[in-house]
């Protein structure tokens, strides 16, 4: 099996620390916002990284992580912490707020059939295992305090941007530039892992004692500090988005391996971003579409998950609703196949075996080349016309092969009309009663830009059905 490695830029054979035991870590969600589809492709990702290890016969661990403090504006110590942000937002505090989004991007999980994690942590519960972990990089001479923050010295750390690959000299001075700048900072690329509640943070909402002065982490030093907790001091996989590779997976190694003197992780994988309409997929845009967004509009949450199937983790991928729409109908047209078809049979024919055993060798080719998953969705298109199998053969492959894709093929769904959407069609209704038909097309219009069409019956009875 090989997976292609950031840290090498290159394919390698996967060789976990135990045999046949994964230890699996995704940098997850900064809960202060409800987390757009490009994120939420992220989840699906890992999610599928994690069932193909599974269906190739390995055991995973897999923890992803809450930042619930800790998480600036900008990644590299500048601007506001985006749970004081959100908190701010909506008049709540950060922990009202961490709560409110974590139940939100826990039911967007469930609905695209992502595995539960095996932990699931949050930083506000980790502050001690943190702070024993910055004692130890002050005690071996890799940070120093400011007077606004315990800070990570870059140039202590042989091969700092062996991640990254940057080349920037570590030897040149200064803070950098920024909204906020640390003027006791030796170098530009060093960074917090503790913050003083003081100077820019004086009035921060969460904050904690410690050794040095009260105050709250910095965001790198908290995925060290969780990972190492539930995982150990190395891991087999260390999963995130590509605007990771910089700044906070390029930290997270510093520091811990600084503090352990082991090396932290053995593969990093990084998945590519979600564009939308071409353009970047961003709140601050205007083009950050929610998974509600979608339901809304009547699609099943899997037709996304059979979107994000098309491309491959390292690829960008681009949506469109065209582009979704497709994806809708492929994936129902796939799922209309299997739920019409009879349960597979036992039949005892040699030919047949290993045709469908020569499909399955080409699926695992696929998984245990860097989790190939969009050659194994089109392998599965060629085996629906493969007219040498029965349908039930094709059925029992295609389900065996669904422990990977996750899509719940031999499950229907219901797509629930919104109450919103009801109450607009009773006042069309009532607007047709009274011969206001000038509403009533204004009404009708307002529904299908919501994604739904009403069908008028007779006796002032309606059908609402979604534009698909």
């Amino acid at each position: 099996m090989k997976i292609y490695n950031t840290l090498s830029r290159q394919l390698e054979e996967f060789k976990p620390i135990k045999d046949k035991e994964v230890l699996f870590y995704q940098c997850g969600p900064t809960v202060y916002w409800v987390q757009h589809i490009g994120n939420l492709r992220a989840m699906v990702l890992s999610d599928l990284i994690r069932r193909s290890l599974i269906y190739l016969g390995y055991q995973v661990k897999f923890v992803r992580n809450y930042t619930d403090v800790g998480h600036l504006t900008s990644d590299q110590d500048e601007g506001e912490d985006k749970m004081e942000k959100g908190a701010k937002r909506e008049g709540l505090t950060p922990q009202q707020i961490a709560e409110k989004y974590i139940k939100i991007f826990e039911n967007d999980c469930q609905a695209l059939n992502i595995l539960e994690s095996t932990a699931k942590p949050r930083a506000t519960e980790y502050i001690k295992q943190m702070q024993n972990m910055i004692q130890t990089l002050l005690d071996k001479g890799y940070a120093y305090i400011t007077n606004l923050a315990i800070v990570y010295d870059v140039s202590k750390f042989p091969n700092y941007n062996k991640l990254n690959h940057q080349k920037i000299d570590l030897n040149k001075k200064g803070a950098g530039h920024g909204e906020f700048i640390d003027p006791q900072k030796r170098h530009f690329a060093d960074f917090n892992l503790w913050v003083f509640k003081k100077g820019p943070h004086k009035n921060a909402l969460q904050t904690w004692p410690s050794p040095w002065g009260e105050g709250f982490p910095g965001w790198h030093i908290e995925c060290s500090a969780m990972a190492k907790t539930l995982l150990g001091e190395t891991l087999d996989i260390h999963m995130g988005g590509v605007e990771h590779i910089a700044v906070h997976h390029t930290n997270e190694i510093a520091q811990s391996e600084a503090a352990t003197d082991k090396k932290f992780v053995n593969y990093w994988l990084h998945n590519e971003h979600l564009t939308v309409d071409g353009k970047k997929m961003a709140k601050s845009e205007g083009t950050g579409i929610t998974l509600n967004d979608i339901i809304k509009r009547g699609y099943d949450p899997l037709s996304l998950r059979y979107f994000f199937l098309q491309a491959h983790y390292r690829s960008k991928q681009n949506f469109t609703w065209e582009a979704l729409d497709a994806s809708n109908k492929a994936f129902q047209k796939l799922k209309s196949f299997i739920l019409n078809t009879p349960t597979p049979s036992n039949k005892n024919n040699k030919t047949k075996n290993n045709l469908l055993n020569n499909y399955k060798k080409q699926f695992i080719n696929f998984l245990s080349n860097d989790f190939d998953i969009p050659q194994g969705l089109a392998l599965v298109w060629e085996i629906t016309k493969n007219k040498k199998l029965s349908d039930d053969e094709k059925k029992s492959l295609i389900l065996d092969f669904d422990q990977v894709f996750g899509l719940k093929l031999n499950e229907k769904f219901e797509i629930k009309i919104p109450d919103e959407i009801i109450k607009i069609a009773e006042e069309r209704k009532l607007a047709r009663i009274n011969k206001d038909f000038k509403k009533s097309d204004e009404l009708r219009k307002k529904i299908e830009n919501l994604g739904f069409k009403i069908e008028d019956q007779k006796n002032n009875t309606y059908k609402i059905i979604t534009i698909v």
